[in-house]
């Protein structure tokens, strides 16, 4: 006879968020508000040291400030966390921001710290792997490593403004970029001003 045991389908999904160093630590922030706000979702968060150094730069935001807004935090030197294993079910990862060193640690599967371990497992086990880089201009090792990201799978999103939306402030620009990464885990929203197509186009 089955001992099997029937999973509950109200589980809440899961995402892990990580916050990385580079300027841009709202996008992690409003991702980690916009889903606990919708609900149904599990948060896993994970920042790493340079992660929330900017975070305090840019918004005078402690670590303890980033962990009120998610539901798990993970150390991002505990390589045995929960996330760093692919039997521990997600709906994928976003990295939000994405430094070019954690960038090309996913690029190289260079495994040094939770958020490339738990990045590395996404993508292995053919998740949704987000990365919201931030760098500009690029070199050429950037550009390079977000090629071979692309070829395993993940998705490169650098959050370019759409000015189609006509957004007003800094904030809805960001909450723009936050509703189109959600939109690639397939989280219902109304953070965005959708593209409805151009009603009345002038004559050229």
């Amino acid at each position: 006879m089955s001992t099997a045991r029937k999973v509950s389908s109200g589980r809440k999904k899961r995402l892990i968020v990580a916050m990385t160093g580079a300027t841009g630590a709202i996008y992690g922030v409003r991702i980690l508000e916009t889903l606990r706000a919708i609900g149904g979702w599990e948060t896993h968060l994970v920042v790493s040291d340079a992660g929330a150094l900017n975070a305090w730069y840019d918004h005078k935001l402690t670590r303890k400030d980033l962990a009120k807004l998610a539901d798990v935090v993970h150390n991002v030197r505990d390589v045995g966390a929960s996330v760093s294993s692919g039997s521990f079910v997600t709906h994928g990862m976003v990295v939000a921001p994405c430094s070019m060193k954690t960038l090309a640690a996913v690029a190289l599967g260079f495994s040094d710290n939770l958020v490339s371990r738990a990045a590395d497992v996404i993508l292995k086990e053919r998740r949704r792997l987000v990365l919201i880089v931030r760098e500009a201009p690029l070199n050429l090792a950037h550009l390079r490593n977000m090629v071979q990201v692309t070829e395993m799978g993940g998705v490169v999103f650098p959050p370019v403004p759409a000015f189609y939306s006509h957004a007003k402030t800094v904030d809805e620009l960001v909450n723009h970029t936050v509703g189109r990464v959600l939109d690639l885990f397939g989280v219902e929203h109304d953070r965005i001003k959708r593209w409805q197509g151009m009603k009345h186009p002038p004559s050229v």
